[in-house]
């Protein structure tokens, strides 16, 4: 169970997680106003990783975000598709009549 701390400001502090290439999913304590107002306070969570989390996670981050990626373009060039079929449809339909 997630217990929050008390940052500099006397606030308590929230949870983040980091996605830098040095601690991939680590997460961490941070003060929880604002990034210009913050008190800049700071503490880490969990644990350090192991090297070999640190090398493997940021790669499959990145399949994760190709693979996204794909799935937004074909939901996009699909809905492209319906209109124009839906649209030809219609043009039949209306030279038939």
């Amino acid at each position: 169970m997630y217990i929050p701390r008390i940052c500099k400001c006397g606030l308590p502090t929230v949870l983040r997680t980091s996605w830098t290439a040095t601690n991939p999913g680590r997460r961490f304590h941070c003060c929880s106003k604002p990034e210009q107002d913050s008190c800049g306070f700071n503490g880490f969570y969990d644990p350090p990783m192991c090297p070999r989390s640190v090398q493997i996670i940021p790669g499959l981050l990145r399949n994760i975000n190709q693979v996204q990626e794909v799935a937004t373009n074909n939901e996009k060039e699909l809905q492209r598709s319906r209109i124009f079929y839906y649209s030809v449809g219609w043009c039949l339909e209306c030279i038939s009549c």
